[in-house]
């Protein structure tokens, strides 16, 4: 009677087990930063243009993406098209942008315009060497057709990414 006891017991208590669900946690720092190391100006070189060219009377955005791990990762660069802060504009706005390597730390880079993949205002480089490399961002915007602009403060963003292959 007492192994009865024993074996039933031994039985209730293996089919009660308990469970626990432990959590692994870790932090991935990216290999790839963004740097802006000139900020964008718009000029106004005529009443219903702003650009940021130095020939219109603006200063193109520079920034500089570094990595450390050779190809792992893609920089997507995109130009703006439309403001984040303006004055009530009641017509259309023509954007036009451009990006293009200006300076690199490494003779592996000398290839990113020339292989770089670009759709809508959008200009991906794959990151094929470790450094840095210092990308010139162009935009223009050019609003209706015979308006001026109205006076008043205008922003647009230049987005730019680091995004891991």
């Amino acid at each position: 009677m007492l192994n009865k006891t024993l074996t039933i017991a031994a039985i209730f208590v293996a089919s009660s087990a308990l469970a626990e669900d432990v959590p692994i946690t870790g932090n991935v720092q990216s290999k790839c930063s963004i740097h802006t190391t000139t900020q964008g100006v718009f000029g106004t070189p005529t009443i219903n243009k702003l650009s940021t060219k130095g020939t219109d009377g603006g200063v193109n955005p520079i920034l500089r993406v570094d990595t450390s791990q050779a190809g792992y990762y893609i920089a997507k660069i995109t130009t703006p098209d439309s403001f984040t802060t303006s004055p009530s504009l009641n017509d259309s706005v023509a954007w036009t942008g451009d990006v293009n390597v200006s300076q690199v730390s490494d003779v592996a880079m000398a290839n990113y315009d020339a292989d770089k993949v670009i759709y809508n205002n959008t200009h991906e480089y794959d990151l094929v060497a470790a450094g840095s490399t210092w990308f010139e961002v162009e935009a223009t915007a050019e609003y209706g057709v015979d308006k001026s602009l109205p006076g008043g403060e205008y922003v647009a963003m230049v987005t730019a990414e680091c995004i891991a292959k």
